[in-house]
């Protein structure tokens, strides 16, 4: 199959076993461009429990061999793949673009993120490695080694649809695990590009197996099934913990990765120019449609007045509008129902008695009418008792909240339910390492936006945020393995050789 954009009357397919199949169900739902509602960019299966079965039954055919295939070779496949791709970027940016709403240099970042990934799991097919450790017995060896876990199920969101679905099967595929990938039914279309990729690089039939369809039917089958061993789901809270009560209640693995409520501190000595950037970089790229998303701003009062106005100026500025379009700085939320949130959360906003600095309204006019477009918004004079300053919204409006020192700044931030990433700016290193070591998160910044992850560097939070092991990195491979200790007592071993 050709790696290109589906036309709006194509009909894409599952893959599952090695080959493209239609859906048992004859049902197919056409995957919309949030930014022009007029325009469909092909249409993907609705797929039912029949298909998610199919894909679980190749899988658990194809584990034995893959698993005894060796890593490095298992390596090689991953970085033919990255090399087809890399050649890609443009088409792939495209892609992300009209199916998830970035803009086209965001989108491409995107791409670049996961090629990073698929290079740097290329290589830890090396690297895969167990300890060796002294024992309290004369003439033993002891030492651990790793094992994949069988065939796992990979659960991605639609905010991320490139990158994320790269940091759950590189990692799985790497260590030795078969897979069942179910991308978010509104953004199906960048996995199915990776996933052509793989298959061009040479990889087993039924090693890895794309399914496209509804949770219900879909997921919920792929996640009560006996022989998946691991689910990898990133997504919202909701559902996140309804899985984890399915997959707990049969003893699978689990990671889940979910909300955030990301904090900025701000204190009075910070660099005014270098907060503010960052503080628009996580607020609103990607719309704000991202889990480390700058969604609060933690300010104290020395530096409070200058950096509010130059955030509302810095606001003023920005473009939204259709990604692909040249000077466009933030696009539209991913569908109808994620603008309604965002909506119900500015009118929540207003209700509580937050201060609307700007934005706080649904687009119109020629620019967004076919769009799902919401202005980027700021409200001043927050409280931790309203909803805006715990509940996460996942679109393009911020909270800005006033603290009285350093140390009520550190308490606000903690003051939530998720523990995700967060941010601080200042000259001071005593109050920034201060704070990198109370602040209740899994990953911090320190004068930097709350956004972004390195392939080599864990990513995942704490508290209501995530369940399990964290992704990416040696530790994202490390999920999808289960550890061995062995004892090895010489002893008795017949000897071959006069130097015992």
């Amino acid at each position: 199959m050709s790696m290109h954009i589906p036309a709006a009357d194509e009909r894409r397919q599952n893959f599952i076993n090695g080959k493209w199949v239609d859906p048992t169900t004859g049902a197919w739902d056409p995957c919309i461009n949030p930014a022009d509602t007029n325009e469909v960019i092909g249409h993907f299966p609705r797929s039912g429990k029949a298909d998610a079965t199919a894909a679980i039954d190749a899988a658990t055919a194809a584990f034995p061999g893959w698993a005894n295939t060796p890593a490095p070779e298992r390596g090689r496949i991953i970085g033919r793949a990255h090399a087809i791709l890399k050649g890609k970027v443009d088409l792939l940016g495209e892609a992300l673009c009209r199916e998830e709403g970035k803009t086209f240099n965001e989108g491409k970042g995107e791409i670049m993120k996961g090629l990073n990934l698929l290079e740097f799991y290329a290589g830890e097919g090396f690297r895969i490695h167990g300890k060796t450790l002294p024992s309290e017995s004369r003439a033993n060896l002891c030492f651990t080694l790793r094992r994949p876990v069988g065939p796992v199920a990979l659960i991605t969101p639609w905010n991320f649809p490139f990158a994320i679905p790269v940091w759950k099967t590189a990692p799985a595929l790497i260590s030795g695990c078969t897979a069942v990938i179910k991308p978010a039914s509104l953004t199906p279309i960048c996995t199915m590009l990776l996933v052509q990729a793989f298959e061009e690089a040479g990889l087993p039939p039924g090693v890895l197996n794309f399914v496209t369809g509804p949770g219900g039917a879909v997921g919920d089958t792929i996640v009560d099934d006996p022989r998946i061993k691991a689910i990898s789901f990133t997504g919202s809270n909701s559902i996140g913990i309804r899985l984890y009560q399915r997959a707990a209640a049969r003893g699978a693995k689990v990671t889940a990765e979910m909300g955030g409520k990301n904090p900025v501190v701000v204190l009075d000595d910070a660099d005014l120019d270098l907060a503010v950037e960052g503080i628009i970089q996580g607020a609103y790229g990607s719309t704000g449609q991202r889990c480390t998303a700058t969604s609060r701003v933690v300010v104290t009062p020395g530096i409070r007045a200058k950096l509010t106005e130059a955030l509302v100026e810095r606001v003023k500025k920005l473009v939204v509008g259709n990604g692909m379009k040249a000077g466009v700085n933030m696009g539209p939320a991913v569908d109808k129902s994620q603008l309604q949130t965002d909506l119900d959360a500015i009118a929540q906003a207003k209700k509580d008695g937050a201060r609307l600095l700007v934005g706080g309204e649904r687009l119109s006019g020629p620019e967004h009418e076919r769009g799902f477009f919401c202005a980027p918004t700021i409200f001043d004079n927050v409280e931790q008792s309203h909803l805006l300053a715990k509940d996460e919204v996942f679109g393009p409006v911020l909270a800005i909240q006033a603290a009285k020192d350093p140390a009520h700044a550190l308490e606000l931030a903690n003051d939530v339910p998720f523990g995700l990433a967060a941010s601080i700016y200042t000259s001071n290193y005593f109050d920034a390492i201060k704070f990198v070591e109370h602040a209740e998160v899994g990953m911090l910044h320190v004068n930097q936006p709350t956004v972004g992850g390195e392939a080599q560097l864990p990513f995942g939070g704490i508290k209501g945020t995530g369940v399990g092991e964290k992704e990416m990195a040696e530790e994202g491979a490390n999920f999808f393995t289960h550890l061995k200790t062995v004892w090895l007592d010489y002893t008795g071993a017949k000897r071959t050789s006069s130097i015992y």
